[in-house]
């Protein structure tokens, strides 16, 4: 899956990890939740 680029910025932000569930890929941050992100 091609990795949209808004989501590229989120995950080199303070705390954000890149997850892949279900076949979807999201981008998770437990330290600032508003930088929540889904793809697919």
């Amino acid at each position: 899956m091609k990795v949209r680029a808004s989501l590229r910025s989120l995950k080199d932000k303070l705390g954000a990890k890149v997850v892949r569930r279900r076949g979807k890929t999201f981008v998770i941050n437990r330290l600032n939740p508003r930088w929540k992100a889904r793809q697919g």
